[in-house]
């Protein structure tokens, strides 16, 4: 028997014994875990106000078979250790059915172990390492692509496009950040572009001189790096300081226009590329939704509509399964597709998008990311 319905049958006896109705459930609660302070906080931000207005929506609509969502905020830090200390809250205390996160891979990867030994299903709107979901957990999902997709996306545009041969790659040596590096690489690697300079920074860094120095010394046309906006932004203002002007490209860590905040203005993010999956706000499939964001002051960019069609695709599983079993509610998005603000999706065995839609972004003068 597997744990998740161990899990269930417990419950079942448990209710039995207290002589209550086992669908006597007041709400249907999910926690929403990710980076809600500290350098990546941005992240936090999105992924809390996507899944806030869809918990909104989908009550307004008669909710998950007629309970009302009620979410849990959960603070991560994107540090490891605490995304466990939280999914063990999430799990013991405040007793969730489902969760949307984490967003750091170092994050989601021990912290799924806790919601697959406890039965809860899980789906992360934007941790893209491949390891996520390739240790056979049931109930683990992402609502993005993975690094080994997006990596073969960024190698084929710098050789293709950029035309590039000298290639520097920096990554800042995190689950997220090196493995998206690391699969860069190998895509260009592959193309028949060997790196000129390969190098880790440290998260929380400011000053990266040395290590503009070192690009400088390397001729690279194009600097990869494989990390988060709050590192990003210094050194690609170090690099425009230094005189260095080789094309910055990086991936998904970059997308908040926060980028602009660290690295000190518009000027310096001129010209940035990254990968990302195709603009969901450009999709008709959400319209309305985006249109009720701005209407709000607020600009969904980045992972919000992804944690927005993320609590949209746990309802679809609760709803479908009729009921809040974790397994039960695995098995039906392994075997039906949900429509979302992000269009209408889909899942494979493991728990990935069975279509992944990377493409490349470039920032412009106005401190503004576009697809292109």
């Amino acid at each position: 028997m597997s744990k998740i319905h161990r899990n269930g049958f417990l419950a079942l006896a448990v209710s039995s014994a207290l002589g209550l109705s086992s669908f006597a459930q007041a709400d249907v609660l999910i926690g929403v875990a990710g980076p809600m302070t500290g350098a990546n906080a941005a992240f936090g931000e999105q992924f809390w106000r996507g899944a806030s207005q869809a918990a909104e929506d989908i009550n307004a609509a008669g909710g998950v078979n007629g309970e009302k969502i009620k979410l849990i905020r959960a603070d991560d830090a994107c540090e490891p250790k605490q995304a466990v200390a939280v999914a063990n809250r999430l799990v013991d205390s405040d007793k969730v059915v489902g969760v949307v996160g984490h967003f750091c891979s170092s994050s989601t990867i021990p912290a799924s172990e806790v919601y697959d030994e406890a039965g809860i299903i899980s789906i992360t709107p934007g941790s893209t390492n491949p390891q996520v979901t390739e240790r056979g957990f049931n109930a683990e999902f992402r609502m993005c692509g993975r690094d080994d997709q997006q990596g073969i996306v960024a190698g084929d545009y710098i050789v293709d496009q950029l035309k590039a041969q000298k290639v520097a790659i920096i990554h800042d040596k995190d689950t997220y950040g090196q493995g998206l590096a690391d699969a860069t690489r190998a895509q260009l690697n592959k193309r028949g572009v060997k790196e000129v300079l390969y190098e880790g920074l440290t998260r929380g860094e400011k000053d990266f001189n040395a290590l503009v120095t070192k690009v400088r010394s390397s001729g690279a046309e194009v600097v990869y790096f494989g990390g988060l906006h709050a590192e990003a932004g210094p050194l690609v203002r170090q690099m425009r300081e230094q005189g260095v002007t080789a094309k910055f490209v990086s991936g998904d860590g970059i997308v908040t226009d926060e980028l602009v905040t660290t690295a000190g203005g518009a000027q310096y993010v001129n010209g940035v590329l990254m990968t990302f999956g195709a603009d969901p706000r450009l999709l008709p499939d959400g319209k309305a939704v985006i249109e009720k964001f701005r209407a709000n002051g607020y600009e969904p960019e980045g992972y919000t509509l992804y944690s927005y069609a993320s609590v949209q695709a746990l309802a679809a599983a609760f709803n479908g399964a009729g009921s809040t079993d974790g397994e039960e509610a695995a098995e039906w998005l392994k075997q039906n597709s949900v429509k979302t603000v992000m269009g209408e999706k889909s899942w494979d065995q493991k728990g990935d998008l069975k279509v992944s839609d990377y493409v490349m972004y470039q920032w412009g003068p106005d401190g503004k990311y576009k697809q292109l």
